[in-house]
């Protein structure tokens, strides 16, 4: 029911225009090689699966939700890359670390090394993390008291 004039009611249900714009937020997505951080952002962007191939170098998706937008940037994991992983760091709000669950004992102390970087480092260290234990799937995936 409407208690207004006629022509706000019109306008009200009629003419409400585009949208308000979605607030944008820059992440970083960083995590070893083989992880699974291009999956993951394919996945949230309802891409194909098939045709995912490791990043090198960087890649940037904006991931869609109702309320907002994701801009991620993935950075490549391959050990001569991490290196370089804090020249991205800047602007960043926030921080998704993948680590695969499954890995081997080295892999996960490696990566272990890296998200300790990650959350001493000065651009990142005041920021949300969220660490996503990937390929739970597996069979000698970790749980996330063992990770």
């Amino acid at each position: 029911v409407c208690f207004a004039l006629p022509w706000q009611c019109f306008r009200a249900l009629c003419c409400k225009g585009p949208p308000p714009p979605r607030p944008e937020y820059d992440l970083v997505c960083i995590g070893l090689s083989g992880s699974g951080k291009t999956s993951l952002l394919s996945q949230l962007c309802s891409e194909s699966p098939e045709n995912i191939v490791s990043t090198t170098g960087f890649s940037i998706k904006a991931v869609p939700f109702q309320n907002a937008i994701l801009n991620v940037k993935e950075l490549g994991g391959a050990d001569n890359i991490r290196k370089y992983w804090s020249r991205y760091y800047q602007g960043s709000q926030g921080v998704i670390f993948v680590l695969d669950s499954a890995s081997s004992e080295d892999d996960l102390e490696t990566a272990r090394n890296e998200l300790h970087s990650a959350l001493q480092h000065p651009q990142l260290c005041t920021l949300p993390f969220l660490i996503l234990a990937n390929h739970q799937d597996k069979p000698a995936a970790r749980s996330v008291q063992e990770v």
